[in-house]
This record gives C-alpha cells, sequence and structure tokens, in this order.
C-alpha cells in the first residue's frame, strides 16, 4: 500500500502498464466518474489530491498521466472507481 486513509488508498498496479503504474480509489463505492454524484465532491478532490501524492513519493511529479476509464467501451473492467497514474516511460498520444 502506498497511500492509505479513512477515504483513499493507493497501491501498485497487478498488471502494470508503465514502469510507474499505481491505482488510487476511494473507499467508498462509486461505479464509474460517470456515476459520481454532486456530494461526491469533496471526495473526487481529495482523490486528486492522493494522485497528486502518489506521483511526488514515486518520484514522478514532474511527468506523469491520469487516467479513469468509464464503461466498459471505454476499457473500464473493474467497476469502481479508480484513477490510473501511470509514468516512468514516454507515454505516446493519443492513448487509444
Amino acid at each position: 500500500m502506498l497511500f492509505e486513509d479513512e477515504e483513499v488508498l493507493a497501491f501498485h498496479d497487478i498488471a502494470p502498464r508503465a514502469p510507474v503504474h499505481v491505482l488510487v480509489i476511494p473507499r467508498k463505492h462509486i461505479v464509474s466518474l460517470a456515476d459520481a454524484r454532486p456530494e461526491d465532491a469533496l471526495l473526487l478532490g481529495k482523490l486528486l489530491l492522493a494522485v497528486q501524492r502518489v506521483a511526488r513519493e514515486t518520484g514522478v511529479a514532474s511527468a506523469f498521466r491520469v487516467v479513469a476509464n468509464c464503461g466498459a467501451g471505454a476499457g473500464q473492467s473493474v467497476f469502481h472507481l479508480h484513477f490510473h497514474v501511470l509514468a516512468g516511460r514516454r507515454l505516446a498520444w493519443p492513448p487509444g
């Protein structure tokens, strides 16, 4: 576990797609970013600050990508909101 508090967890992805590949997730179940509600605004902000913290603590704060897949058609395979933090190599654009 890279980071954990009462609302957020951050840990290494079990099938990394980059040298640094961390997942940042809320403890609260939200299916995807598309399903977040206005009352989740504070939690969403905390998730993004956790992304920032993970980037700093893994030494990639100067260059990283954040991805949230929303729905099966976009590549979501785990239906619990999570952000991928990817870094450590040159990342192509467009990503798809």
